[in-house]
């Protein structure tokens, strides 16, 4: 694995720069890597960050899913390389086909803002390892388009594969069974619609982000 961590940058992105503080503050190293890049450096994860990439213009991440980076992201993706994807970049790794189900508007037709309770269901993902099944940590969110649905049978297969990674506590914004992030089957493609990267540090008021972007470097793939 490589010694950084790439951060995908798409027109848009806001939150970058967040997620390279809390990297730095895991003693993790990390890149920006810009979306018309072809090729990913050598590295040990990728994050694709929230914010608007493209204004969500069509639907969020649906323009986004063809720009040449994420074809690399794809590849690493399959190699078993961590990703992560938060919000805006939850979105994009549905519309990629990296991860299973879709994110559509808020249940009331809202736009929210607040932290958010959440229950760790597996830790057997890349963004969950550090943590235990049942924990509760809180996190903030911001979306107006996080409301997580799919089919019955994809629930189930989420469900039957250990695929669920967190759960709101309190479902703010209508998702299917209270889900708030999900992993691929192999557990190294996770996508949370909670911002892990603003709950870092005294300053943020909270610190439970931080064990999840711990996690992401600290597994090898192949234990993946």
């Amino acid at each position: 694995m490589g010694e950084s961590v790439a951060v995908i940058v798409f027109p848009g992105t806001n939150c970058e720069h967040d997620v390279v503080r809390a990297f730095s503050l895991a003693g993790i190293k990390s890149k920006l890597v810009w979306h018309k890049d072809t090729s990913l450096p050598k590295v040990a994860g990728i994050v694709i960050p929230g914010g608007f990439a493209h204004g969500d213009y069509l639907r969020p991440g649906a323009i986004a899913r063809f720009s040449p980076i994420m074809r690399d992201v794809a590849l690493e993706a399959k190699r078993g390389t961590p990703v992560l994807g938060i919000c805006n970049g939850f979105q994009i790794l549905t519309e990629a086909g990296l991860l299973p189900g879709a994110l559509q508007k808020n249940s009331g037709l809202r736009f929210i803002c607040k932290d958010a309770e959440l229950e760790v269901v597996s830790n057997r993902s890349v963004a969950s390892s550090r943590l235990l099944c049942g924990d509760k940590i809180t996190l903030p969110i911001n979306h107006f388009e996080g409301r997580y649905t799919c089919s019955v049978e994809t629930l189930a297969s989420l469900r039957d594969n250990d695929q669920i990674v967190l759960r709101y506590v309190d479902n703010p914004n209508g998702s299917i069974d209270s889900i708030a992030a999900i992993s691929n089957v192999n557990g190294n493609v996770v996508g949370m619609m909670p911002h892990p990267e603003r709950a870092t540090e005294a300053l943020c008021g909270k610190k439970d982000g931080i064990a999840l972007f711990e996690s992401l470097v600290s597994l090898p793939i192949s234990s993946l």
